[in-house]
């Protein structure tokens, strides 16, 4: 079996993916600021490429705020977004490389002779708050939560509404504590062999 190579134990393992599902519903249960901060400080050792750390997260606790933004989200994502105990909006910042020198001091030079140009810079923001945000929903599972990531949303009115000019809305999050009776079936996954390839 699989598994008895990896050095989590099969609850664990079970926890962040085998029984693990996308939340489409959640208990009442509020998610509080420690356990946000419990979370960062989980996923934050993810690597990235040069440590450059772009994601930024904004929390929408709110009902003002959440109100924008329902409005904001494709009609199906609407009521998830509205019902959820938390809301996340996480985004990726073009201007990481701001604090690239301190967090690759092994060659602060990295920031101009990697990432001067926009669309360079742009593209890495994008490619690696991407893997932040996978990370994200790990952790999210890791503390004993559920995540609700959705991309049916106006990006560019989102980015627009909360968020600095330099920074760009990817995904939105919705976490808690999830309704298992609300599970849907767990959809298939591609076998071994259609995804490896071995030259």
């Amino acid at each position: 079996m699989a598994s008895e190579f990896i050095a989590l134990d099969t609850s664990a393992q079970d926890l962040l993916f085998r029984e693990a599902r996308t939340a489409n519903s959640f208990t009442g249960e509020p998610v509080t600021e420690e356990q946000i901060q419990a979370l960062y400080d989980l996923v934050k050792w993810a690597p990235t490429s040069f440590n450059q750390q772009p994601l930024r997260v904004t929390l929408v606790r709110s009902d003002e705020a959440r109100a924008r933004l329902v409005a904001q989200m494709w009609d199906n994502n609407q009521a998830k977004t509205q019902a959820a105990p938390l809301v996340a909006i996480l985004a990726a910042d073009h201007r990481f490389t701001d604090e690239l020198p301190s967090q690759f001091p092994v060659f602060p030079q990295a920031k101009d002779v990697f990432f001067s140009d926009d669309a360079v810079r742009a593209e890495s923001a994008r490619l690696n708050a991407t893997l932040q945000i996978a990370y994200f929903i790990i952790g999210v599972r890791a503390i004993g939560l559920a995540a609700g990531p959705m991309t049916g949303f106006n990006a560019d009115a989102v980015s627009k509404e909360f968020l600095p000019e330099h920074q760009e809305a990817l995904t939105v999050v919705n976490i808690g504590v999830p309704d298992a009776a609300a599970w849907y079936d767990r959809l298939p996954r591609l076998e071994y062999e259609k995804v490896f390839t071995t030259v």
